[in-house]
């Protein structure tokens, strides 16, 4: 999943970023309401976190205005500004939650979840292709109740697919959520990733749940 960090304290975005990134996120930064503004009229998102202080708009502005494009992603405000009328004006400018600085990261990250459940009719707590499990929850994946070990990024991709199985998603489509502004197009990533994937999640396996359609994309299908 892809995420607009926008904060213009440049140490507190990229240790943010990081820890993002650590979980399986893909995290554009904008330090500027111009930039960020910018960013989420060209890019897909599928969560904003939002800082209130900045040069320009403040963050105030940045949820009107992307209200008033009619778009509804997840915004989540994170500041240091802790007072009742912040949190009430956050939430009648668009925002979906507000929380302060500073916080428990876990917190943090059980409110991305949940807004992620909220924002996506196809989220569940845990999706099912076949004999295949990803729980979201635990951030796990199973199949016949084995185990399978993935890194971040491979669970990433995975998630999304879960969340799309029986349909076909491009290439562009898994970049623009499974990777941040700065993934080169042209590159051979998404095949070794895929490729990677289809190794632990398929080999031994006669059903193959992962499937390649050469030149339109990948599907997590369960039929035979």
């Amino acid at each position: 999943m892809r995420i607009l960090l926008v904060e213009d304290e440049p140490k507190a975005a990229q240790m943010l970023a990081k820890g993002l990134r650590n979980q399986g996120y893909s995290v554009d930064i904008a330090s500027k309401s111009e930039d960020a503004l910018y960013k989420v009229a060209v890019n897909t998102y599928d969560l904003i976190i939002l800082d209130l202080v900045l040069p320009g708009q403040d963050g105030f502005s940045i949820c009107r205005t992307v209200r008033a494009t009619g778009n509804s992603l997840p915004i989540l405000i994170l500041t240091a500004r802790d007072s009742v009328q912040d949190r009430v004006k956050g939430l009648d400018t668009g925002a979906d939650d507000y929380l302060t600085k500073p916080y428990e990261y876990s917190e943090l990250l059980a409110r991305i979840r949940a807004l992620l459940r909220r924002g996506s009719t196809t989220y569940t707590e845990c999706i099912q292709v076949g004999d295949l499990r990803i729980d979201m929850g635990a951030r796990s994946v199973t199949r016949c109740n084995q185990r399978i070990s993935l890194t971040a990024k491979e669970y990433a991709i995975l998630e999304y697919l879960g969340r799309k199985s029986g349909k076909l998603v491009s290439r562009e489509e898994l970049s623009e959520h499974a990777w941040d502004e700065n993934f080169d197009a042209f590159s051979n990533v998404i095949d070794v990733y895929i490729l990677r994937l289809r190794r632990k999640i398929d080999s031994g396996y006669d059903n193959k749940l992962l499937r390649t359609r050469r030149g339109e994309g990948y599907a997590l299908i369960s039929e035979t």
